[in-house]
């Protein structure tokens, strides 16, 4: 089969002919895909971010946003069948340590990272497990949710927290409205009534934030912090989800922040600095976010088949995979690319 490999850091990845994957477990799916998403963190791997952190070797098969068709499965499965329509949690876990136990499979002892550290879905099929395959409803396909499967899942993660810890009346600041901030925001509108306040530096990513839910957007051209802080009462936001994490986002937006309040890392790329006087005396809170439970996955299968959440989205055969990667580093995909065999 056709395969998008990383070969070395640094360097462009190169697609290649590797062996099709093979059922070898009880557990094992092997899946067809019909849409694998370009996410940035396939550029933060091609920079060696991760070589430390993963350990795989090179070289292997990228991607990690993942949806398809069951091709084959082990002789244990029984929640899929061949031919099932499929999204897959981008991990790989085992169900039997004290995270999976709990139901937070995302910090699995155990887990396997396709994509990250074994190979992906920039293919024609992937190898993953039971445990990993969510079904979609009919009305979906695969290209369409694709970038659920991390993107989506991580936004959906991320805003479930807010959604649960805000009130009707509090606000919560998004900051971005790109790949993962557009789903956010749908996701925000879907589950919570507090009022949804999107800072950009795009304004078409803010007319686009306008369209799918937001109550107010604010351009980030220098006075954007006290545009918020007028929004707000002065006060600041109950919540802000940083969906950027770079670039001085995250001094901003806790400067967004009001006393109590909590503040989402979802983006990253960047250091928070905050004097833990501020911290103590304010009682805000910091918060990480990676990526969401199987569960997660599931309630979020359920708001895109009821249409609460779009992805907005621009597809490239697979073969494209090198203009797809050049277009998100560059800033020219509005949503989420996606590659399709």
């Amino acid at each position: 089969m056709r395969a998008v490999q990383v070969v070395g850091y640094h360097t462009k990845m190169q697609m290649t002919e590797v062996p099709d994957p093979q059922v070898e477990g009880p557990l094992d799916v092997v899946v067809r895909i019909g849409g694998a998403g370009v996410c940035r963190t396939d550029l933060h791997v091609l920079e060696g971010q991760w070589e430390a952190k993963s350990g795989v070797e090179l070289p292997y098969t990228i991607g990690h946003e993942n949806a398809g068709w069951v091709h084959a499965v082990g002789d244990a499965v029984s929640n899929v069948v061949v031919g099932d329509k499929v999204i897959l949690h981008p991990l790989m876990t085992c169900g039997l340590c004290r995270a999976c136990r709990f139901g937070d499979d995302v910090h699995c002892e155990n887990s396997k990272f396709p994509g990250i550290d074994t190979d992906g879905g920039y293919a024609e099929y992937l190898l993953t497990n039971a445990r990993s395959v969510v079904r979609i409803d009919d009305s979906l396909e695969p290209a369409g949710v694709a970038a659920l499967a991390d993107a989506g899942l991580t936004a959906y993660h991320a805003v479930a927290k807010a959604a649960r810890a805000t009130r009707p009346g509090d606000v919560c600041v998004m900051i971005g409205a790109g790949g993962l901030g557009h789903i956010g925001i749908q996701v925000m509108k879907a589950i919570s009534a507090a009022t949804i306040i999107v800072v950009d530096r795009n304004q078409a990513a803010l007319d686009l934030a306008l369209e799918i839910g937001a109550d107010h957007v604010v351009l980030a051209d220098g006075r954007h912090v006290a545009q918020v802080l007028e929004h707000t009462g002065g006060n600041g936001a109950e919540a802000v989800v940083d969906f950027v994490g770079e670039g001085g986002a995250t001094a901003e937006g806790i400067a967004m922040l009001r006393r109590a309040g909590s503040y989402y890392v979802v983006g990253y790329g960047e250091n928070i600095d905050v004097p833990t006087i501020d911290v103590i005396s304010t009682e805000i809170n910091f918060i990480g976010n990676l990526v969401g439970s199987y569960n997660d996955l599931q309630e979020l299968m359920v708001l895109a088949a009821r249409g609460d959440v779009r992805l907005h989205t621009t597809t490239y055969p697979l073969a494209d995979f090198q203009r797809a990667l050049d277009d998100l580093d560059n800033g020219r995909v509005r949503g989420r690319a996606i590659l399709v065999p």
